[in-house]
């Protein structure tokens, strides 16, 4: 398999990036993998516009992990008052269970760690996903008892198919962001099989 290859969006990246989040989550062809959430919420997850939001936020940058010139995975990553949050991960579903979410999770935890020196990444999962939630208990973050409500009635994330959907907070204590600054070197950061 060739090398997974990551940099930051840009503007012109946006309609691969719909497409892509749009295929892991929702729809038919979101089935293929394990990430659907085709019968929780249908119709689009996010929008054009809230993409170029996550652009221009300063602090903030959308991690794209491709193949062979093929855009294959994606995160959102940014600081959030001093602590790193980690959002829209998307594997095209035909590459997942092959190990790409795993090292784009890592590299999205790098990226946090080394740009904006922070110490522990969050993110919010809907609270049914428990096999999602699983997922990254398997890579050390932890439940906090935390939880927001959906946006019920903001159809532009879709619209849910139930009525007790709600987001739980994970979060990770990472590597200090002062071992990421000593080891600086795409050896020494990137997983087997990466380059930045």
């Amino acid at each position: 398999m060739s090398t997974l290859n990551f940099r930051t969006a840009t503007r012109d990246d946006i309609p691969a990036l719909l497409t892509l989040v749009t295929a892991a989550y929702r729809g038919e062809e979101s089935r293929a993998g394990w990430t659907s959430e085709a019968d929780l919420i249908v119709g689009a997850r996010l929008d054009a516009a809230a993409l170029e939001a996550d652009l221009a936020r300063p602090r903030s940058s959308i991690l794209l992990a491709e193949r062979d010139d093929q855009l294959v995975a994606c995160a959102h990553v940014t600081d959030d008052h001093g602590k790193g949050y980690f959002g829209m991960f998307s594997v095209d579903p035909n590459q997942q269970g092959g190990g790409v979410g795993k090292l784009v999770l890592a590299e999205a935890e790098a990226y946090a760690a080394r740009e904006w020196s922070v110490s522990v990444m969050q993110m919010t999962v809907i609270d049914v996903r428990e096999e999602l939630i699983a997922f990254y208990e398997r890579r050390g973050y932890v439940r906090t008892g935390i939880t927001k409500p959906f946006p019920y009635g903001e159809e532009r994330f879709g619209i849910p198919q139930r009525d007790d959907l709600q987001f739980e907070v994970l979060k990770k204590t990472l590597e200090s962001a002062g071992q990421h600054r000593e080891s600086n070197d795409a050896t020494t950061l990137a997983p087997e099989g990466v380059t930045r």
